[in-house]
């Protein structure tokens, strides 16, 4: 991954801070039904970070729908305009601990599974450019439809050298991904 200055960091793209920071999804295969999987504390985001910011949408469409694209990582270029390509390094589903890398505006991204509630709940994050990252996502169906909440924090040197315009980035990045979601899901359940 390319190493950025602060500066360069204040001045990046939305969708590029959001790349930065480490995101990985799980995938939209059956769910874990282990025990221990059901008893593990949610992983929440760092609630002292400098940057958190937190967004929903309402999307129409079933929930199957819209875990599915948005866990299945190796797609995300055909709906998601910023991320360039995606490899996932470990086989089978995503799960905790699981590795992907994708590339969006030129950086290279890895990114770690911390947990997977099947339909329910996503969480990801890692470091990367010097900013600790912890992505949260909840998926909650309604009678209108999903509601998709997302919470993500980030911490680190360059976070606390420029919080308003890193909280700004993150704001705009979250925002895009919820729409392009919603597009994505709502365009192909009126197929």
């Amino acid at each position: 991954m390319r190493t950025a200055t602060l500066a360069k960091l204040a001045v990046l793209p939305a969708a590029l801070l959001l790349a930065v920071t480490g995101t990985a999804h799980a995938a939209a295969e059956a769910p874990a039904t282990t025990a221990s999987a059901r008893c593990t504390p949610d992983v929440r985001i760092d609630e002292t970070a400098p940057v958190i910011t937190r967004k929903d949408i309402l999307i129409q469409a079933p929930l199957h729908a819209i875990w599915k694209i948005q866990t299945d990582v190796e797609n995300w270029p055909a709906w998601q305009p910023d991320v360039d390509a995606v490899t996932k390094d470990t086989p089978g589903r995503l799960r905790p601990g699981s590795v992907f890398r994708w590339t969006t505006q030129g950086l290279d991204i890895t990114s770690t599974v911390q947990q997977v509630d099947h339909g329910k709940r996503l969480v990801w994050g890692g470091p990367a450019q010097g900013i600790t990252a912890v992505h949260v996502w909840t998926f909650t169906p309604t009678k209108d439809g999903v509601l998709v909440r997302t919470e993500e924090s980030w911490n680190g040197a360059p976070v606390l050298a420029n919080q308003a315009a890193l909280r700004a980035a993150l704001d705009a990045s979250l925002s895009d991904w919820l729409r392009n979601l919603k597009q994505a899901a709502e365009s192909r359940h009126a197929q």
